[in-house]
């Protein structure tokens, strides 16, 4: 059973734990919680756009991947969109199974595919300005792994 979500929606990082708690025979639990950062450019917030009618199916389609790759049983990715100020999370990604390896990998394979393959736009607004965000070489790059 997963569950996948693409809203402007706090996330309630405690619900989604405690769902991914409930099944005894599951001994690790790995959880990636995001936020929208502040340094350099002095970010005020981001402005996520996404493709409603695709954003869940790429999502649900990168799940997939994760579960034939490895042995899974909950998985949880919970993608906010909209104005989300700095500091604030924006996703929140959660994984059960047996084993802690399983999970750790499949955590990671899911952040790393969602950054590079789920249509979101990115606008940074910062005190100079706005922006539109560009993929990062290190998104990219983290990609090399999974292949």
């Amino acid at each position: 059973m997963d569950i996948i979500k693409v809203n402007e929606e706090l996330i309630d990082n405690h619900q989604l734990i405690n769902w991914l708690s409930e099944l005894p025979q599951d001994g690790a639990i790995v959880t990636f919680m995001g936020k929208v950062r502040c340094f350099e450019k002095q970010t005020l917030s981001l402005y996520l756009e996404h493709y409603a009618e695709m954003t869940e199916k790429v999502l649900a389609n990168i799940i997939a991947n994760a579960r034939k790759r490895w042995q899974l049983s909950r998985v949880v990715v919970i993608h906010r969109v909209g104005e989300i100020n700095a500091n604030e999370q924006i996703v929140f990604i959660g994984v059960s199974s047996a084993h802690r390896a399983d999970s750790f990998a499949a955590a990671e394979f899911i952040m790393d595919i969602l950054k590079n393959e789920a249509p979101f736009w990115k606008k940074e607004r910062t005190i100079d300005g706005d922006s539109w965000v560009e993929a990062k070489k290190t998104d990219v790059d983290a990609l090399k792994k999974w292949n």
